[in-house]
């Protein structure tokens, strides 16, 4: 037997056991996942009888507008969030529009953060309507995490009026899936002797942190199944995807060793480049643009980072520094969004000095966002001195 060969069979070897000490290890945590059924559109229809049962949505139903929030009624019709109202009404041409509350959205989003950290400290918020927690340790001592999940579910009807999903696991990619499985109002628990069988029959698409792009850079590879993704090897998904590569790999045997982070929610993600010479014109600046935007959307989609607000920066020759930002009604989740929307600022900007830095961002500002007629909403300018 060759060396080379000796090498690859003892490195197929230590990876197989160190995937196994992993999965034993990780699957002694108790990972719930918690995601409220349509949780904007499922609010309007508690606090307004005659919106019940009916289609509806969250949004501003003009030319230029665009749902936020669709009911289960809804999506029956195929309306979907993001998409745009006028695209929403042809689907379905009796879809009620009402626009959205979100003082009152934040305050039973609060409501139902108080429940989950009745059981443990260890919540990580994803957004106003989801959260990861740990109940491995919990206040109530319970040994079983399927039994807190559903208790939860339960205070959640009982407190706020309004049904949530949960996922179990013992890792937070797992939870998050399993919280997928059986919406609305569903409960799906995967346990560890099932997780590798089960990874093996999702959809990418189904992948946490897989979004359009991605899904449909694998599908050109032949990607379609998490049995497709297993059979890459480590190398193979990172020359393909970076970075990304290596969490794939890892997904496609059910390892995640990512702990339930009770931070505060991460408020932006930017990406920023400084020229090797100064430029200042459109279509030198453009493809520039696009590099950092593929940055963020990266890390949007592994992160599941949720922001309302595109930022453009630009730093002059001179140092001097200027913004522009516009503010959308649905979170930004795709190049294309984002990088429409960067362009456009940059088409606001002034390239008659010369530019020596480019970037672009998303933030997550809750309070920032709201309807005055027109959806496409507001767009700010700010400018500053940097003078390092």
């Amino acid at each position: 037997m060759s060396g080379k060969i000796r090498y690859s069979l003892v490195k197929i070897t230590l990876t197989f056991v160190y995937s196994q000490y992993l999965l034993y290890f990780w699957a002694m945590r108790k990972i719930i996942h918690i995601d409220m059924d349509a949780f904007f559109a499922s609010i309007e229809q508690r606090d307004n009888v005659e919106y019940r049962g009916k289609p509806l949505a969250v949004g501003y139903p003009g030319a230029r507008g665009v749902v936020a929030a669709a009911s289960y009624e809804a999506r029956q019709y195929g309306v979907r969030s993001a998409m745009a109202s006028k695209t929403a009404l042809r689907k379905c041409p009796h879809l009620i529009f009402v626009m959205p509350r979100f003082d009152v959205y934040k305050s039973v989003s609060r409501q139902i953060m108080e429940i989950f950290h009745e059981y443990t400290d260890l919540v990580e918020p994803l957004s106003l309507d989801e959260a990861f927690l740990d109940v491995t340790e919990n206040y109530k001592q319970m040994a079983s995490a399927t039994q807190i999940a559903q208790e939860i579910k339960r205070k959640i009807t009982e407190t706020v009026g309004l049904t949530a999903s949960a996922g179990v696991s013992f890792n937070k990619f797992l939870a998050k899936i399993a919280s997928d499985y059986k919406k609305p109002n569903g409960l799906f628990v995967v346990e560890p002797h099932f997780a590798e069988q089960f990874v093996e029959t999702l959809a990418i698409e189904q992948f946490y942190g897989v979004g359009k792009v991605t899904a449909e850079r694998m599908h050109q590879l032949g990607i379609k199944t998490g049995a497709d993704l297993k059979q890459w090897s480590e190398q193979g998904l990172v020359s393909n995807f970076g970075k990304a590569g290596h969490i794939y790999y890892l997904n496609a045997r059910a390892i995640d060793d990512r702990p339930v982070e009770w931070q505060r929610i991460r408020k932006s993600v930017s990406s920023e480049t400084t020229f090797v010479s100064d430029m200042n014109t459109y279509e030198d600046l453009l493809p520039e643009l696009e590099n950092v935007a593929r940055d963020v959307i990266a890390y949007v989609e592994k992160k599941k980072f949720k922001g309302r607000t595109v930022s453009l920066k630009i730093k002059y020759a001179d140092f001097k520094i200027i913004s522009r930002s516009k503010t959308f009604p649905v979170y930004i989740s795709d190049f294309e969004t984002l990088m429409n929307a960067g362009s456009e600022l940059l088409k606001l900007v002034d390239l008659t000095p010369k530019v020596r830095l480019i970037g672009i961002g998303i933030k997550n500002h809750e309070e920032e966002v709201g309807w005055s007629g027109d959806t496409q909403l507001r767009i700010r300018f700010k400018e500053d001195e940097e003078t390092g």
